[in-house]
C-alpha cells in the first residue's frame, strides 16, 4: 500500500452510486458530442492554423491536422474504452488511480490543472482582445488599460494607436467571461449544455459558410507547391521555425495540437451522461471525427484564398477575416460574422474547461487528495458550486493580471502527458483485469497504446526544453502538496491503515 495503491474498480463504481453527493444525469449522446465540439472548435480553428501555415508547413498544414489527429485518435480511442467501462467523473485522473496507483493519479491530476484551468484563462485573455476586434466594428473599445494585464504596455497598433506607452491596469472583460461562464456552470450542467449546443450549431454553421463560399475564391497557385522545400523561417519575433517538408509538416502538427484540445474534457462528464457506456464512446469519437473534417476542409480552404505571406505580415491571429476582406469580394458580412464565432468558440471552450476542471477536483476531493468543500454539491442544482467559486478566483485572477503569451504551448504539454497516461492504462488494465465487461473495446491493443504514447512522446519532443522544464516544475510543486497533504488525507490509504 501507499503511493502505488491503486483503486479497485469495484470501488470506483460503488463510490459513483453513493446516494449522497451524487451528479445528477442529465447528458445524452448527442449532448456530449455537442460538448465535444464545443471544447474543441475555438481558437485552434481560426487562430492556429494561420500560424503553422505561416511559420511551418505552408498549405501541407492539412497534413499537419492530419497527423495531429491521429495522435488523438489513438488516445480517443483509449479514453472511449475507459470511460465506458469507468463511467466515472475525474477523466484521466481516474483512469490513472486505478491502473497505476495513488502518486500517478495525483500526478495526472494536477497536470490536468495546466489544460483545464490554465487553458481557461489563455482562452478567457483571447475573448477579450476579440471582443475588442468586434466593437471595432461599432467604433467602440474597453480602454487598454482595462483590458490588459499589468505587465503589459500599448505599442500603440491598431484600435489603441492613441494610447501608445499606457499600462494595462487589469483585463476585465477575461474576468467577466469566466464570471458568466462560472454561473452558468453552478445553476447547472444540463443547463450549461443547451447554451453550449447553441453557440456549437452558431459556430460550426460560420465555419461550413466560410468552407462553402470560399471554396470558389481559391486561387490554384497558393497550392502549386503544396509541401513546400525544407528550408528555415525566421519570423517577426526573432524565432525561427524548420518550414517545409517532413519537418515542417510535423511542427505544424505540433501546433495544431492545440486546436485538438478539449475532446477528452467529454470523459470528464461521465458521471452525467444518461447511458454513459454507451454515449461517452460516441461523444468522444463522434466529436473529434466531425472536428477533424472540418479542420482539414477549412485549412484548405483558407490557404488556398490567402498566401503564406498574408499570413505572416499582415493577416496573422486575424487571417480567417484578412482573407475574406481581401479576396472574397461582397463577403465583409462573412468576415464579421467569423469574428462572432471566435467569439462564441471561446465562450464554449472556457464553458467546457471549467466544467473539466471542476470535476477532476471533485473526484480527488472524494478520495480525500483535495479538500472536502471540492466536492460539496449544491443543495438544489447538484453542481460542485464551491470548486466552481474557487476555480474562478484562481482562473479569473490569472486571466485578469497575467499575460497569455506562454501558456499555449503548456496546456498542449499538459494534454499530451494526460493522453500519453491515458495509452498505457488502457495497456496495463488489459492485462491486470481483462475480466472488467468493456462495451466499448480499443482494437489492436497493445498496438494503438503503443502508437498512442509514440504520436504524443513525439509531439512533446517537438514542444522544446523550455516547455519540459516549466512542465518539470509544476510537477514538483504538485509533488510537494501531495508529500504534504494528499497523501495523509488518503481515504483508501487511511482504510489500509485501519
Amino acid at each position: 500500500m501507499g503511493i502505488f495503491t491503486k483503486k479497485p474498480i469495484g470501488k470506483l463504481l460503488l463510490d459513483s452510486s453513493d446516494g449522497e453527493r451524487v451528479l445528477k444525469r442529465t447528458l445524452s449522446a448527442g449532448n456530449l458530442v455537442a460538448l465535444g465540439i464545443g471544447a474543441i472548435i475555438g481558437a485552434g480553428l481560426f487562430v492556429r492554423t494561420a500560424a503553422a501555415a505561416a511559420n511551418n508547413a505552408g498549405p501541407s498544414v492539412t497534413i499537419g491536422f492530419i497527423v495531429a489527429a491521429i495522435g488523438c485518435a489513438l488516445a480517443g480511442l483509449c479514453y472511449a474504452e475507459f470511460a465506458s467501462m469507468i463511467p466515472i467523473a475525474g477523466s484521466a485522473y481516474t483512469y490513472s488511480y486505478a491502473t497505476m496507483g495513488e502518486l500517478v493519479a495525483w500526478i495526472i491530476g494536477w497536470d490536468l490543472v495546466l489544460e483545464y484551468a490554465v487553458g481557461a484563462a489563455t482562452v478567457g485573455i483571447a475573448w477579450s482582445e476579440y471582443l475588442n476586434k468586434l466593437l471595432e466594428f461599432v467604433h467602440l473599445r474597453v480602454p487598454y488599460q482595462w483590458s490588459h494585464s499589468p505587465f503589459e504596455v500599448c505599442d500603440g497598433k491598431g484600435i489603441f494607436a492613441d494610447q501608445m506607452g499606457v499600462h494595462g491596469l487589469m483585463n476585465v472583460p477575461a474576468l467577466f467571461i469566466i464570471f458568466m461562464i462560472t454561473m452558468l456552470l453552478i445553476r447547472g450542467t444540463k443547463e450549461s449544455a443547451v447554451v453550449n449546443g447553441i453557440i456549437v450549431i452558431s459556430k460550426v454553421s460560420i465555419v461550413i459558410l466560410f468552407i462553402v463560399l470560399g471554396w470558389s475564391y481559391m486561387n490554384p497557385v497558393n497550392h502549386e507547391h503544396y509541401i513546400p522545400a525544407a528550408s528555415i523561417y525566421t519570423d517577426s519575433q526573432g524565432v525561427s521555425h524548420k518550414y517545409g517538408g517532413i519537418w515542417g509538416i510535423l511542427g505544424a502538427a505540433g501546433v495544431v495540437f492545440f486546436a485538438f484540445i478539449g475532446f477528452d474534457a467529454v470523459s470528464t462528464a461521465a458521471q452525467e451522461a444518461k447511458n454513459p457506456k454507451r454515449d461517452m464512446p460516441i461523444g468522444i469519437l463522434g466529436s473529434l471525427v466531425i472536428c477533424t473534417i472540418l479542420y482539414i476542409l477549412f485549412a484548405h480552404v483558407l490557404t488556398g484564398v490567402a498566401n503564406v505571406n498574408d499570413f505572416r505580415t499582415v493577416g496573422k491571429e486575424a487571417s480567417v477575416a484578412y482573407a475574406i476582406n481581401t479576396y472574397m469580394a461582397g463577403y465583409g458580412w462573412l468576415g464579421k460574422m467569423v469574428t462572432v464565432a471566435i467569439l462564441f468558440g471561446f465562450s464554449s471552450v472556457i464553458l467546457v474547461m471549467l466544467m473539466g476542471q471542476s470535476r477532476v477536483f471533485y473526484s480527488m476531493s472524494r478520495d480525500g487528495l483535495v479538500p472536502k468543500l471540492f466536492s460539496d454539491l449544491h443543495p438544489k442544482f447538484s453542481t460542485p458550486y464551491k470548486s466552481n467559486w474557487i476555480f474562478l478566483v484562481l482562473v479569473g485572477a490569472f486571466a485578469a493580471f497575467v499575460p497569455g503569451d506562454i501558456v499555449g504551448d503548456m496546456t498542449s504539454i499538459g494534454t499530451l502527458f494526460a493522453f500519453i497516461l491515458v495509452c498505457a492504462g488502457v495497456w496495463i488494465l488489459r492485462v491486470t483485469n481483462p475480466e472488467i465487461p468493456r462495451q466499448f473495446k480499443v482494437p489492436f491493443v497493445p498496438v494503438v497504446s503503443v502508437l498512442g504514447i509514440v504520436v504524443c512522446g513525439a509531439m512533446i519532443a517537438g514542444l522544446g526544453w523550455t516547455n519540459w522544464a516549466r512542465l518539470g516544475g509544476w510537477l514538483v510543486i504538485g509533488l510537494v502538496i501531495y508529500y504534504s497533504y494528499s497523501r495523509h488525507n488518503s481515504k483508501l490509504n487511511n482504510e489500509s491503515k485501519s
